[in-house]
């Protein structure tokens, strides 16, 4: 029972595989469509959804009687689960057909009528293939969901998802502004600053990165400067900090000539 439940929780759970198993569903039930005829129905509640004349009404009802039942008896529950998913395919069948404004798409496995075999106005359409999402709106979906995990304080997921992003789009400012501000509330300000650097090269007018810039390095602060080897560098060396210079130490106070 553990290996039909936990697989579909874990996968269902999980907004962006949800969305993802959404979509497959639906180019299943498009497919099994155009081939309605070569499908075969063997259990009586998928049959009776095929011919019911509110398809929604009559699944909602047959599968919650399926479902009370379904794991009442371990002896059934592959039975039950096997009629379950029998009755999604024509389900998805019926919906997958339809086309706003107009009735639904002739189901298999029903006997025609006269009302079904009259001719109609216009034939149904089959639904086009969705389009595959564009980078912009997979960066878009990415940034959605690093912006709810940075409401619940959970910076590392967020990260997670900025990165993510970044992988699809390097170039996106947006997510390079945004991975800067989880890093200031996480106060990791080095990987913050280098991120909103980054954003602003991309967009000099990113005002997310403008202000995050301003709270890492705020106004007035010294820049440090890089000399050879990377090594911090200052020009306000003090008067006689050379040992040489200042004649200092043991050798100025006892190897000096005397007078």
């Amino acid at each position: 029972m553990s290996k039909l439940v936990n697989p579909a929780y874990k996968k269902l759970s999980q907004e962006r595989e949800y969305q993802e198993h959404c979509v497959v569903l639906k180019l299943k039930g498009q497919q099994a469509q155009r081939q309605q005829e070569t499908v075969m129905l063997s259990g009586e509640a998928a049959r009776k959804l095929a011919a019911a004349a509110d398809a929604d009404a009559a699944y909602k009802n047959t599968l919650r009687e399926l479902a009370e039942k379904q794991y009442e008896h371990l002896n059934q529950i592959v039975d039950i689960t096997g009629q379950i998913s029998e009755l999604n395919l024509v389900y998805l069948m019926r919906t997958a057909g339809r086309v706003e404004g107009d009735r639904r798409s002739p189901i298999l496995g029903t006997t025609p009528t006269a009302a079904s075999t009259a001719p109609r106005p216009s034939p149904f359409a089959t639904p086009p293939k969705p389009a595959p999402p564009t980078t912009a709106q997979l960066v878009e979906a990415y940034l959605r969901r690093a912006y709810e995990f940075e409401a619940k304080q959970d910076y590392a997921k967020a990260v997670l998802e900025l990165r993510e992003a970044l992988q699809i789009s390097p170039r996106s400012s947006a997510a390079h502004s945004r991975l800067g501000m989880v890093y200031l509330k996480n106060k990791q300000l080095t990987m913050a600053r280098i991120h909103f650097d980054k954003a602003l090269e991309i967009d000099p007018k990113d005002m997310v990165a403008l202000e995050g810039r301003k709270r890492v390095v705020p106004a007035g602060s010294p820049q440090p400067t890089e000399g050879k080897g990377g090594k911090s560098t200052s020009k306000s060396t003090a008067k006689g900090s050379n040992p040489k210079q200042s004649g200092g130490g043991l050798f100025g106070l006892f190897g000096g000539k005397k007078k």
